[in-house]
C-alpha cells in the first residue's frame, strides 16, 4: 500500500502518513529514529539490535523518496541510514503502541530514564 501523504510537523516532531481509505498514522520523530531499519539499530542478525536511547529531541530534517516504494528519513542527530518502505511505515503506525511499551520496556530494563516522559509517541 502506498501513502496519500506524508507531512512533517517539526514543531510537534511528528509525521503524519495517510493512506488509502483515509487511514491516518502519527508518529513521533523519535518513535521513528529508535525504529530506523538500518543496520546500526537493528545489527545484521538477530540479537544484535543496539538499544537507542537519549532520542527523546531528535527530529526529522528531510525526507527522500527512495523510489516509488520506500522514504529516506534524515534526523538531525546526523542519522540517515534506514530506508523505510511503505509496509515498514505502515507496519509501524498500525503497531505503534505495542513497539512503544515494548520500547520502554528495554529502557527500563536497562536503567534509562527518558527525559521527555509526556512526549507523544
Amino acid at each position: 500500500m502506498t501513502p496519500i501523504d506524508i507531512t512533517l510537523n517539526p514543531k510537534t516532531r511528528e509525521l503524519l502518513i495517510t493512506w488509502p481509505g483515509d487511514e491516518v498514522h502519527a508518529m513521533s520523530c523519535e518513535y521513528l529514529r529508535v525504529n530506523s531499519p538500518s543496520a546500526e539499530v537493528r545489527g545484521h542478525g538477530p540479537g544484535q539490535e543496539k538499544l537507542q536511547i537519549g532520542k527523546e529531541n531528535v527530529n526529522i530534517t528531510a525526507i527522500e523518496p527512495v523510489g516509488h516504494y520506500a522514504v529516506q528519513l534524515f534526523f538531525d542527530d546526523n542519522h540517515d541510514s534506514g530506508i523505510y518502505d511503505w509496509n515498514l511505515l505502515y507496519n509501524l503506525g498500525k503497531n505503534k503502541e505495542q513497539n512503544w511499551a515494548d520500547y520502554l520496556a528495554k529502557l527500563d530494563a536497562a536503567g534509562y530514564q527518558r527525559k521527555a516522559p509526556g512526549q507523544v509517541i
